[in-house]
């Protein structure tokens, strides 16, 4: 009996150990039921998206327009060098060139929704016009850019972009207080804003290879393309590093233990692994949560290096972007200075 005793304090004990422990409830309890609402509000059971389709501006281009809206497709009519731009950076499932008794299809055939475009588009032209009138044809397109690896990887580099700003100086400024670093560093001549200018300082540096390696693999290990400048690019990873670095500077500024930080942290990240459109299209959420989703950094830092990366867009068109990044990271700076807890 003595023994059985000693086994249930035991397991009291673990137990007790446990709950005690944020993180742990945290990553056990709370985030496979948040991964689960977050992916099912995402992609519930509700009727397809209507398929967008260009059609290359011609004669008979508005005409065959109208009759693919009255087919339930999302269509807009372009130049020939607009529909492949806009194809070719995924904004469109097809597109259709029509001079009144010939279709040219513009598709990549390894594209499933391309494919079930294309019979769409098609039987709604025999449809329209006589059967025995039209003839068709393909216009192959293959070009990198709207594959899913194109769309995956400026999203990594977000999410390496937001959990070594987070990590890299939220965790790192808690543990210096538990191990009581900062109060020995107070007793030096140290300037208090060198100390978080260092922190900064360094994880820029340790910053350049992560992105470098990064976008290594995926130019030359997946063909994925850059087709905007460089420069906007490393902008746009600067700036997102400063906006997540201040917002895990915020986050410790007077976090006191490194079990509260880790659970403060994952839960200022959650909403942004599921939300910003790492892994999927943040547009699969429903209209009312996008303005919300539209103000996370991590949003505009992925929709900002897609623009560039995979669509060519230049500084001027993504500024606004930028500027929203600066203003989280100038804010949560700021803040922090001011209420940090050195002791």
């Amino acid at each position: 009996m003595q023994r059985w005793s000693a086994f249930q304090q035991l397991v009291l004990a673990r137990l007790r150990q446990f709950y005690r422990e944020p993180e742990a409830v945290f990553w056990v309890y709370i985030f496979p039921l948040l991964l689960a609402i977050g992916l099912g509000i995402a992609f519930a059971n509700r009727k397809p998206e209507a398929a967008r389709v260009d059609v290359v501006r011609s004669g008979y281009a508005e005409a065959l327009a109208e009759q693919l809206r009255g087919g339930g497709l999302v269509v807009e009519v372009h130049d020939l060098e607009d529909c492949r731009r806009r194809y070719i950076t995924g904004k469109t499932a097809l597109y259709v060139a029509f001079n009144g008794g010939n279709a040219e299809f513009g598709i990549d055939l390894t594209r499933s929704e391309s494919q079930a475009a294309r019979y769409q588009v098609e039987a709604i032209i025999r449809k329209w016009r006589a059967p025995e009138a039209l003839a068709t044809a393909e216009r192959t397109e293959t070009e990198p850019g709207n594959r899913y690896i194109d769309f995956l990887i400026p999203g990594l580099i977000g999410l390496n972009l937001m959990g070594g700003g987070m990590w890299g100086i939220g965790f790192v400024i808690v543990d210096m207080r538990v191990r009581k670093l900062l109060k020995r560093l107070l007793a030096t001549p140290m300037h208090r804003g060198d100390f978080l200018l260092a922190l900064f300082s360094g994880r820029m540096v340790m910053l350049a290879p992560e992105m470098l390696f990064l976008m290594l693999v995926g130019r030359f290990g997946f063909g994925v393309p850059f087709r905007g400048s460089i420069l906007v690019v490393a902008l746009i990873v600067l700036v997102g590093a400063l906006a997540f670095s201040g917002i895990g500077l915020l986050a410790a500024s007077r976090t006191e233990k490194t079990e509260t930080i880790s659970g403060l942290m994952q839960l200022i990240m959650l909403p942004m692994w599921l939300l910003s459109g790492v892994f999927f299209s943040s547009k699969k959420f429903p209209d009312v949560v996008q303005p919300f989703i539209q103000a996370l950094p991590l949003t505009q830092i992925n929709d900002a290096l897609r623009e560039v990366m995979l669509e060519g867009k230049s500084l001027a068109e993504v500024w606004w972007r930028l500027v929203i990044l600066a203003a989280y990271a100038i804010v949560c700076y700021l803040v922090a200075l001011r209420i940090f807890r050195w002791r």
